[in-house]
């Protein structure tokens, strides 16, 4: 399967400032990320920025890097600007890697790409909840899928809702319960990447705060690839940082 992973990173954050460049063991964490992608098998790992200091990091060490405008809304808008100014083709199979996620486990980023095919233009992952907290909190997005592994829906709602089993108690998931937790990780065909940013937002994208929404509300399908075991967790917070230092 040939494809090809973008990164997509963006300086400005609320919570930890200069993200991107924040220092594992040597080296900035945009450039920690792209070596994680490089064990992937992808064709081309390309990072997607609008700062010159993120370009000039990646520069340093050898990894490819596109500048960007600044004022895209989102990840997906980015990698779209970066695709076309490469001239990449319509079928070309490619890869939204957040630039936060120096664990990610690279086999996923072969996984989504490989669910893209004629009839699909784009994909993602996700995987079993076990933990009955994390099945009703808003902040974890839930899917549920087709019996051809398609996404029906995600919802940072409980879904599916079981109800019998609910009406009794909710401090426990019941015996052959298991509902999937989404993983941000995404796949696109070039053509279906281009068209997206002109897509309407739709009502539940809206409601939900959920970006992939939109793609299920026009009616394209999104493939779900499923793994046995949830992925290490990325970068949002100073404790976030700490620990993935310490693993580096």
């Amino acid at each position: 399967m040939s494809f090809i992973v973008i990164i997509p990173a963006r300086l400005a954050s609320t919570r930890l400032p200069n993200k991107p460049l924040a220092d594992l063991g040597g080296k900035p964490m945009v450039v920690r990320v792209a070596e994680r992608a490089q064990q992937s098998g992808a064709t081309r790992i390309i990072v997607a920025t609008d700062h010159p200091d993120i370009q000039a990091a990646c520069e340093q060490h050898g990894v490819e890097v596109c500048m960007t405008r600044s004022d895209h809304p989102s990840g997906t808008d980015r990698i779209a600007e970066v695709a076309r100014a490469l001239n990449l083709p319509a079928d070309a199979v490619i890869v939204n890697l957040q630039g936060d996620e120096p664990l990610i486990d690279p086999a996923l980023l072969q996984a989504a790409a490989a669910r893209i095919g004629a009839e699909v233009p784009m994909s993602t992952c996700a995987h079993p909840l076990h933990d009955v907290a994390d099945a009703f909190n808003p902040n974890v997005v839930k899917v549920v899928l087709d019996k051809a592994g398609r996404a029906l829906y995600f919802s940072r709602a409980t879904i599916p809702w079981n109800r019998d089993a609910f009406a009794q108690s909710k401090e426990t998931l019941p015996t052959g319960y298991v509902p999937l937790r989404h993983i941000g990780l995404y796949a696109y065909r070039n053509d279906f990447l281009q068209a997206y940013p002109a897509l309407q937002v739709s009502p539940l994208e809206s409601i939900e705060a959920l970006e992939q929404l939109r793609v299920l509300w026009h009616g394209y399908p999104i493939a779900v690839h499923v793994t046995d075991a949830a992925p290490a967790p990325g970068v949002d917070t100073p404790e976030d940082l700490e620990r993935v230092r310490q693993y580096y």
